[in-house]
């Protein structure tokens, strides 16, 4: 007798074949969620710094999958608005994610068309926000964030890390650099600086952590915001010395 067109002469794929994931993988998809423990492709310092009629910020182009310096040319300062910038070390990915976000509740604002913007320190408590709720999810982002901005002729300067602690200040630097460039920027920091003696700060910092931090590389972007709006430099390659030294 012909079982042809039997239901037992069906031939079903495989839960493999559907997939196309190996048997070794099923535990994979069964084990729940997960959440990010330690970061992956990762970028170092960002430097800020105030200075009269507006703010600038620096970071190199690296972005370094765990030791290997695999990523050269990575852009880690960014415009949000016409009046803000962003600077961010940590989690590539992560730092994606929240690019994603403003980029969201800026369409959002400019569909009013009522003429108004974000100013800097709605953008940096927005960040606070989502970076400390995150936190309390046990789901951190992997970043900290440095926002730059220029309204109504005041600068605007703050920080936020992946715990939600935030606060501003006349300069701030982040990852390696609060450790060997911030001390230089302590003691150069005055009011009233002018952009040519705030970009020499930084680049006397930069250089430095160029010597100093093995996460880091020797091509940066410089990126200001002041009352004509936001400004980012293409990267620039700073003069080093590593003749010997002699006393």
């Amino acid at each position: 007798q012909s079982t042809w067109g039997s239901q037992n002469n069906i031939m079903f794929p495989s839960s493999d074949q559907i997939t196309g994931l190996p048997q070794s993988s099923k535990s994979y998809l069964n084990s729940g969620t997960t959440r990010t423990l330690s970061p992956i492709v990762t970028g170092t310092s960002v430097l800020g710094i105030k200075y009269e009629g507006g703010v600038l910020l620096a970071a190199d182009t690296l972005a370094s999958y765990g030791s290997l310096a695999r990523f050269k040319n990575v852009q880690r300062v960014h415009k949000v608005n016409k009046s803000t910038i962003i600077g961010a070390g940590g989690e590539i990915s992560d730092y994606q994610y929240i690019q994603a976000l403003l980029k969201d509740i800026t369409i959002d604002d400019e569909s009013f068309g009522d003429g108004h913007t974000l100013s800097p320190s709605e953008i940096h408590n927005f960040l606070t926000r989502v970076l400390y709720n995150r936190r309390c999810k046990f789901n951190p982002l992997w970043n900290v964030v440095v926002v730059a901005g220029f309204d109504q002729g005041k600068s605007y300067l703050g920080y936020v890390d992946m715990v939600g602690t935030s606060f501003s200040d006349d300069y701030i630097v982040t990852g390696m650099g609060a450790y060997m460039a911030l001390p230089m920027l302590r003691a150069a920091y005055r009011p009233g600086l002018t952009y040519d003696e705030a970009r020499k700060i930084l680049e006397d910092a930069l250089k430095v952590l160029f010597y100093r931090d093995c996460r880091t590389i020797n091509k940066f972007n410089f990126a200001r915001v002041d009352a004509t709006g936001v400004t980012i430099d293409e990267p620039v390659i700073l003069e080093t010395n590593w003749e010997v030294a002699r006393v």
